[in-house]
């Protein structure tokens, strides 16, 4: 098939159909695949796992055969080969024979895989997917299928729909996200006219809206970057994928796959993979200078996803996790320097897909409006929250309604409340929509329990997530996902804590933007939605890095002038002094909604408590407008 395609251009629709459902058949057919750890074990024994690890990196030809990148097949074919060659012998090759296969292949070619990692983030001269959007008549579903992912439901109907909008519709869509990329820039007092790309990372069917940002960001001198996500095993994320993607078949596929390095993790091959990081950023130095950041497309909407935790599954060691966490810390580091967060920003904005049901054109519709909202009429009441925050340094936060949350936070004490706040009053810019403010807390004396009774976190569903709070970080944890307290701790830890043994809360915020949350329970999606808009509605509590990880020496203001003094913490200070101990490299939101929410009081220094929220409505004096959406 592949030699077909290699040579054929003019493929019918029906013949592109067909080319992808026999392409991506074994992960739709998942439970009978090899891609399955569990099924490759009960077929082919002892070698079931590490064969099906194999067979996911063999996946990787698909993408590199539409890409004509003649250099990935042959690598691809020649671990093929070796493998087919140890089994095609007079006796059976030893499991441990395998994984050595599959080691050095890994090993080998790390240098070529960190550079064409480092590529995919940086080189805007990548112009594979740009000249299908834009060359492409995209009034036709055909030029979905050019560009060698699984073309699905959702991709289809997102094309259908955008293609029954007005020009001025995909305009505005478009300017809601690269004008608060831009303002992002503005906000932060950084200098937007010094970069020249932007890394654009969506999902495909929104390429209508996609052709516009391009041109909207050119205007702007950004040339956008829009690169595959890296599926190979050294970098894959699971079901998070970075970079543009097409439907994800089969989330279970891309979790068990997700720790498939641990057959050739060591100390040695991190310690290496970071010098070719070192070289491959300096030889590509004036791409990392010129990149400004992602601006990012989420989508929302697909069912909730469970993993199964299958006996199958590859898994870090202990020793391996530890050497990982350290690895991502120092390649923080060197991208870093290469890239400096201080100079770049980012962009999120989200959107539905037409597998949230039968109402995804009305809701498509409203989350344009909540994404769109007028931000001087958000400025203005967000402020009147801030003032009542920063007349004390003690916050207190208390569930209802079956939430057992029960918090006291610790604020920066404000040496002149007249030009500093601990508060950012925050606009529609790096996250759309409009709708928070937020701080990073002090850490000693930030104490007790925060619960939620079912929250979605990065693709994952968690039921009764419970984490225990005790100066500023997490001591405990628990939810209710397995029938085991292990597996629900193993869970949290890999998924959540990212193998840290704790985590600070690294922001406190409250969300205002209760038009969304009303927009949500209208359509009873509340368990759809992304974190980027679900932390809007309600408080949330931030676990790993504070709100201005990496850029904590630059000076932040807010609309009225005041500084933004809070952001830092007592561990990210510890940075002047040994900067490994001050980040962690996560920063992961979790909401209380308004209706499990009892209260949010401050505390004065004579004990005297005063309301912001009670049962989830608002109550300071002029932020009554907040209310109307519940009505």
């Amino acid at each position: 098939m592949f030699h077909i395609f290699m040579e054929k251009n003019d493929f019918s629709l029906e013949e592109k159909i067909s080319i992808n459902e026999k392409l991506f058949k074994d992960v739709i057919n998942y439970k009978n695949s090899y891609a399955n750890p569990e099924y490759s074990m009960e077929v082919l024994g002892k070698y079931g796992s590490v064969l099906s690890a194999i067979y996911y990196e063999i996946r990787g030809i698909i993408p590199c055969v539409f890409e004509r990148n003649l250099w990935g097949i042959d690598i691809i074919l020649e671990l093929y080969l070796q493998l087919y060659t140890s089994f095609n012998q007079d006796e059976l090759p030893k499991v441990e024979e395998v994984i050595a296969i599959y080691k050095d292949f890994n090993v080998d070619y790390a240098n070529d895989f960190v550079v064409e990692n480092i590529l995919r983030k940086i080189d805007y001269n990548n112009n594979f997917a740009k000249d299908i959007i834009l060359n492409s008549d995209l009034s036709k579903i055909d030029y979905l299928y050019e560009f060698g992912e699984y073309v699905g439901y959702n991709q289809i109907n997102m094309c259908k729909l955008l293609n029954k909008l007005s020009k001025d519709e995909i305009k505005e869509i478009a300017a809601a996200y690269t004008c608060g990329y831009k303002r992002g820039f503005e906000v932060a007092k950084k200098d937007l006219s010094k970069k020249k790309s932007v890394s654009v990372m969506y999902t495909l069917g929104f390429e209508v809206v996609v052709k516009e940002a391009i041109k909207q960001f050119r205007d702007m001198g950004l040339e956008p970057i829009i690169s595959r996500y890296d599926s190979r095993s050294a970098f894959t994320n699971g079901i998070n994928r970075v970079g543009y993607t097409g439907d994800l078949i089969n989330p279970q596929y891309d979790y068990d796959h997700m720790q498939d390095m641990a057959l050739y993790l060591s100390q040695d091959y991190l310690t290496n993979r970071l010098r070719y990081v070192q070289v491959g950023l300096e030889n590509n130095s004036k791409m990392a200078g010129d990149y400004s950041g992602p601006a990012l497309i989420e989508f929302f909407g697909e069912k909730p996803f469970e993993p199964r935790q299958l006996d199958a599954l590859i898994k870090f060691t202990k020793e391996q996790k530890e050497i990982h966490k350290n690895y991502k810390m120092e390649y923080r580091q060197i991208l870093d320097r290469y890239m400096p967060t201080e100079e770049n920003s980012f962009c999120i904005i989200a959107f539905p897909l037409p597998e949230i049901g039968e109402n995804f054109e009305s809701i498509f519709r409203e989350i344009v409006k909540i994404n769109t909202l007028d931000n001087d009429t958000y400025i203005e009441i967000q402020q009147k929250i801030i003032d009542k925050l920063d007349s004390c340094q003690w916050v207190e936060i208390k569930g209802e309604n079956g939430n057992e949350t029960d918090l006291i936070v610790h604020l920066h004490e404000l040496k002149d409340r007249d030009k500093e706040t601990n508060f950012e009053n925050c606009v529609a810019d790096v996250n759309i929509p409009v709708g928070e403010v937020f701080t990073s807390p002090m850490l000693a004396g930030t104490s007790g329990i925060l619960h939620v009774k079912q929250v979605y976190l990065k693709g994952l569903l968690y039921k009764n997530l419970k984490l225990v709070f005790d100066c500023g970080q997490v001591i405990d944890y628990s939810c209710t996902n397995f029938t085991s307290e292990k597996e629900n701790r193993e869970f949290i830890e890999e998924n959540l804590l990212y193998n840290h043994r704790k985590l600070p809360m690294g922001e406190f915020a409250i969300g205002t933007n209760t038009i969304a949350y009303v927009t949500a329970r209208k359509y009873g999606i509340e368990d759809k939605l992304p974190i980027l808009i679900a932390e809007k509605m309600g408080p949330h509590f931030a676990i790993g890095d504070t709100c201005y990880s990496h850029s904590e020496d630059l000076k932040v203001y807010n609309p009225n002038g005041k500084e933004i003094i809070a952001r830092d913490n007592e561990i990210s200070a510890l940075r002047n002094e040994d900067y490994s101990m001050a980040y962690y490299g996560c920063h992961t939101d979790i909401t209380i909604p308004y209706d499990e929410l009892a209260s949010i009081k401050i505390i004065d220094d004579n004990g005297n408590m005063e309301a912001i929220i009670e049962h989830g409505r608002f109550v300071v004096a002029g932020t009554e407008l907040l209310n109307e959406a519940f009505k």
